[in-house]
């Protein structure tokens, strides 16, 4: 009896220990990044015992936000700039900046027939609307208009753009059919190689500058476990897979 209670003291004693040291830890992420993260954050939790608090939206309004005393223990942005940019001004933890992913484009419908020939559903210019995301503000936005110069179709096609404010908003524009087609994150709509639902050419990543998404650790998170061991899990293989899953190159 004296050797139970000494194992259910030592094991209470290993419960409480681990409860202790579990921390929460704040992270703005990229909209594209929103089904990666949500699996990520579900297998971080489970592996370490952590709490993931994740907010999604634009690198953009992060960055704003984040200079006005958002208390956000990390960033993954959907660029390299970004993060680079609070590096430079002191906002971000000295050495945690480090690229989590490489973003891939697709030009999608929620049509399952309309892109069946790749690009050429834009030459033959019969739809009303095309959504990209606003180019001054998100990178998967600049991303189309190269694609589009690079085919010799921006001229053509500017009369039927709708710019959303972010990727989500993009995807929101041609999921619901107000824009016909619309070039969001492969991620939103793919995941192993193979579009979920509509139809959608993935386009070739030499068309466009590669879309390097960096991660940085804030200055407000520097002292934080869990954005520490957050940070780790990222660059590891188990993350690795999962992110990889839906489309994204290291």
């Amino acid at each position: 009896m004296h050797s139970l209670t000494k194992t259910i003291s030592a094991f209470a004693l290993l419960i409480m220990t681990a409860t202790t040291h579990a921390e929460t830890v704040q992270i703005a992420v990229a909209a594209n990044f929103t089904a990666p993260m949500k699996e990520l954050a579900v297998a971080f939790e489970a592996e370490t015992g952590h709490r993931v608090e994740a907010a999604f939206g634009s690198s953009g309004k992060f960055y704003a936000q984040i200079k006005n005393g958002a208390p956000f223990a990390m960033l993954l942005a959907a660029d390299a700039a970004t993060p680079a940019k609070l590096d430079e001004e002191g906002l971000a933890a000295p050495g945690t900046r480090f690229t989590y992913a490489i973003g891939s484009l697709v030009l999608w419908s929620a049509d399952p027939k309309r892109v069946t020939d790749g690009a050429k559903v834009l030459s033959r210019n019969d739809f009303r609307k095309l959504a990209i995301a606003n180019p001054t503000l998100a990178p998967y936005g600049a991303a189309a208009v190269e694609v589009m110069q690079a085919l010799g179709l921006e001229q053509m096609l500017e009369p039927k753009l709708v710019k959303g404010d972010n990727i989500a908003q993009t995807y929101q524009f041609v999921s619901t059919g107000n824009a016909e087609l619309g070039f969001v994150a492969l991620s939103q709509v793919a995941k192993n190689g193979q579009i979920r639902e509509g139809s959608g050419w993935i386009v070739p990543a030499e068309l466009y500058t590669p879309i390097r998404q960096d991660a940085v650790t804030l200055k407000s998170g520097a002292d934080n476990p869990a954005a520490q061991a957050f940070a780790d899990y990222l660059k590891g293989e188990k993350a690795h897979t999962i992110i990889e899953a839906y489309g994204y190159r290291f």
